[in-house]
């Protein structure tokens, strides 16, 4: 065998082992499984010595395996070293990654990540606003983090969404004001109160939906107030004009300090619209983009859980 292809085979040899199995390395490595046998029977051919053992449900180490994996792995390594550098390389060329998000989102759930995002990838530059996502935005940025799933864009393209995290819905009010208008114990005494809610594209009147266990309520209440902003809406609940269908995670805060107060918490409201990151179709293949949203979707849903 040629020794040209001896470093690829040692560091084959140390991915079989890191990985412990055939198969994995083969997944790993997309190739057949039996490409990942040949490298490690030629290296082991080409060295003189019997590397592992193979049973039909594990692998081991020979002693002379044990003793070469060290520097066989350096060179494993060392290779997927390379490919990250290249790969920062061609995304420093591609410039800087342009996001634009809610403001309400963005300033709650994406600012606490983006330290964390680009120390993990030091390589992919941000260009982050937060303000008004609209489809006049969609051209001037390469990913949208906004609620709701959109398929196509303003001029016809198509759009790929990336559902990030549906935020839990609670009902909320301040104790100043649930001292003065009553604490409701069961549903049907939400229709004494003010409400607060989101704006509702079904007319004047709001359905709230609520369950508990195989129980289920569902109101139709006309708000005091209605409003497509969560963070104009929160404020307006913080102060003391009624009781707020809200995002649990721009509540917790002030649950925390004893400011807001849940109501109803007994019962559950369903999800309000997902975050979605969205993105143009012809960049549903950069590195920047894919690892961008790769992260949001593995960090996102924890800080919407709580």
């Amino acid at each position: 065998m040629s020794q040209l292809w001896s470093p690829a085979h040692m560091a084959t040899f140390a991915k079989v082992v890191d990985l412990n199995g055939f198969s994995a390395a083969a997944r790993a490595f997309r190739v057949p499984k039996a490409a990942v046998s040949r490298a490690v029977a030629e290296l082991e051919k080409e060295l003189g010595v019997k590397l592992l053992t193979r049973t039909t449900r594990r692998i081991a180490l020979t002693p002379a395996g044990e003793q070469l994996l060290p520097a066989c792995r350096a060179i494993l390594e060392a290779a997927e070293r390379v490919r990250q550098l290249s790969a920062e390389l061609t995304l420093l060329r591609q410039g800087p990654l342009r996001v634009l998000a809610d403001t309400t989102y963005g300033r709650v759930l994406l600012a606490p990540l983006v330290p964390r995002f680009l120390e993990r990838y030091p390589g992919i530059p941000l260009e982050v606003d937060l303000g008004e996502v609209g489809e006049a935005a969609q051209s001037n940025y390469d990913v949208i983090i906004r609620a709701g799933v959109e398929s196509t864009a303003a001029d016809g393209s198509t759009l790929v969404s990336r559902v990030l995290g549906a935020p839990p819905a609670i009902l909320c009010a301040t104790p100043a004001y649930l001292q003065r208008a009553g604490q409701p114990a069961e549903p049907e005494e939400l229709d004494r109160h003010e409400l607060l809610t989101p704006d509702s594209s079904a007319g004047p009147l709001f359905v709230i939906r609520l369950s508990q266990g195989q129980r289920r309520a569902e109101l139709a209440i006309r708000p005091k107030l209605a409003v497509n902003d969560p963070a104009l809406l929160h404020a307006a609940v913080a102060a003391g004009l009624g009781i707020g269908v809200l995002p649990e995670f721009l509540c917790r805060q002030g649950l925390a300090t004893q400011k807001l107060k849940r109501v109803l918490p007994d019962w559950v409201l369903p999800e309000q619209q997902p975050l979605c990151a969205i993105y143009p179709g012809q960049l549903a293949e950069d590195p920047r983009v894919k690892a961008l949203v790769e992260f949001l979707a593995a960090n996102i849903v924890p800080a919407l859980a709580g």
